[in-house]
């Protein structure tokens, strides 16, 4: 399916391509510290990422938390019909995930969708689809981190004043091993992600003699409205396509290999998915819905004490698995930005090929661990750090796909697939668009910054 997409030429993907008012682009000035280096030398060098590594941090980056309370919360809103929920939302990841695909194939780049930003739309946009991911999908960690915190907690019986200390357990591991480079990140990945997938093949197995006919009737107990708000719970679930874009240069391969990982990771999850709503609905019934963790109600159904320590093991592998896959993304955009003076050029180490962007990484240590504050500042309430992080994330959706537009060659599936995916975009704004303040806010910086560098070389 993905690998059919083919770039407009093979040697463009070493050297700038200019956009409307491009200053320049990250390939034309990655340095190799601690002597600045050409966009040549640095992409000379081969990545370490092979494919097994990349379609484990692929899973990792869509399959996150939401396994742990989606399946639950659409069947309560969808009822039985919260299945074809699921089959909708994978449709639709197609061509999301197809665009990503292709524009990481053909510009394998550590700025990800902010560097196709600067190629297509110019340096402002692309500083705003930076800091949008740098400082508002950062706004997300310190969510996962709670959410597999609550998880362990109603699973192991412990108090819940144990939250904040458990949460800050989950960020240290995925922190050290990304301060060793994406290569480790990668196999840490493919070891937790092999995991993660063995325990949700073992919960559905001791949930399937569960499942009854009669719990799939009524089908349509909400109506189709139902469905239309299982489908946007499962939106966010399957998104994450655009974290590849930021390892994209990381890869041996990144021509064959980013294809091959999407594909192969968009029908993983999509089953992982699929039959887990399957089996909530066939094996719970009505009382789908009911619990604060209806993995676990799942996983007992077949085994008590197993099915406590299967999702225990779920709630952790996820929560660690996705800041890890996030991590190597967050590292390799700062110090991007950093070489192309959108942060401070001492945060620019790190981020040629194979290179360890330590400095980026403990600036984005520093963003989780403020947001992480402020959550416990608000007595953990986790919607206002949602909505920046889905408002962030809608608005680099929209850029990133218009830039797709103008990037891949007119009449390719790539291109074929940004024009479908513009359109989803704008319908994802459209909704979103009561939440969209954070990413105003943070569009307005770097607009100023524009304007601050114009004062400057008058």
């Amino acid at each position: 399916m993905l690998a059919g997409i083919r770039p407009r030429s093979t040697a463009g993907a070493e050297r700038s391509v200019g956009g409307p008012g491009e200053t320049g682009s990250v390939t034309t000035r990655l340095p190799v510290a601690p002597a600045p280096a050409s966009a040549g030398a640095a992409h000379a060098r081969n990545g370490t990422l092979g494919l097994p590594q990349g379609i484990a941090l692929y899973i990792a980056s869509v399959l996150g938390t939401g396994l742990l309370v989606l399946p639950g919360l659409a069947a309560e809103v969808a009822g039985p019909a919260s299945v074809v929920a699921v089959v909708a939302v994978i449709a639709l990841s197609i061509p999301l995930a197809g665009t990503f695909a292709a524009l990481a194939a053909r510009y394998p780049d550590p700025g990800g969708v902010a560097s196709y930003a600067r190629r297509a739309l110019g340096d402002t946009v692309a500083r705003m689809t930076g800091y949008w991911f740098m400082f508002g999908v950062a706004a997300g960690a310190p969510v996962v981190a709670v959410l597999g915190a609550e998880y362990v907690t109603a699973v192991v019986g412990v108090d819940r004043a144990m939250i904040p200390v458990l949460a800050a357990a989950i960020f240290l591991p995925p922190f050290a091993v990304n301060a060793f480079g994406v290569r480790l990140a990668g196999w840490v990945q493919f070891v937790l992600t092999g995991l993660l997938l063995a325990v949700v093949v073992l919960v559905v197995a001791l949930a399937a003699p569960a499942v009854e006919p009669q719990n799939f009737t009524p089908f349509l107990p909400h109506g189709w409205a139902g469905v239309g708000t299982a489908v946007s719970l499962f939106v966010w679930a399957f998104a994450g396509w655009e974290v590849g874009t930021h390892i994209s240069g990381e890869f041996r391969n990144p021509r064959r290999d980013i294809p091959l990982a999407t594909g192969i990771a968009l029908v993983v999850t999509g089953a992982c998915y699929l039959v887990l709503q399957v089996v909530t609905v066939g094996a719970l019934g009505g009382a789908a819905g009911d619990g604060q963790v209806p993995l676990l109600e799942l996983a007992r159904l077949g085994s008590t004490d197993l099915g406590t320590v299967l999702v225990g093991t779920i709630a952790a592998i996820v929560a660690l698995g996705v800041l890890n896959a996030y991590l190597a993304a967050f590292a390799k955009l700062g110090s991007s930005l950093a070489v192309n003076r959108d942060l401070p050029r001492w945060f620019a180490r790190g981020a040629e090929a194979g290179g360890i962007p330590r400095r980026a990484l403990a600036l984005t240590g520093a963003t989780f661990l403020a947001y992480f504050v402020l959550m416990l500042a608000t007595g953990i309430d986790l919607t206002p750090f949602i909505l920046v992080h889905t408002s962030s994330m809608v608005a680099i959706y929209a850029i990133g796909m218009v830039a797709a537009v103008r990037l891949l060659r007119r009449g390719t599936p790539g291109w074929w697939m940004a024009l479908v995916a513009t359109v989803l975009c704008a319908g994802m704004l459209a909704l979103a668009v009561r939440s969209l303040l954070p990413a105003a806010v943070l569009a307005i910086v770097a607009v100023a910054v524009t304007v601050w560098r114009r004062i400057r070389r008058r």
